[in-house]
């Protein structure tokens, strides 16, 4: 049997999925919330309802690589840009 992550591990703000709405964020005290991508410089670049969707399409996607049994494959929600990260890099 496959394991079940952990969750809760967020301090200010819960974080729901449900297979027919996706992931959903909120505030403990149940006030929506939004997921934002924020840069190494703590610059907010994309925020809202469409940074939430594209997660979800990505460990979909992933999850179901995994399920097919191609579970080595990275997802991308486009095409890789910039640096890659040191721990990416090849020997």
């Amino acid at each position: 049997m496959i394991g079940i992550p952990k969750t809760g591990g967020l301090e200010h703000a819960d974080l729901s999925a449900v297979i027919f709405e996706g992931l959903n964020a909120a505030t403990h005290d149940g006030k929506r919330a939004s997921l934002a991508i924020v840069d190494e410089d703590g610059n907010v670049i994309e925020a809202g309802p469409a940074v939430a969707k594209e997660a979800w399409n990505v460990m979909m996607a992933c999850y179901k690589n995994f399920l097919a049994g191609q579970g080595h494959l990275r997802v991308h929600s486009g095409p890789p840009s910039g640096p890659t990260p040191s721990h990416e890099k090849a020997a």
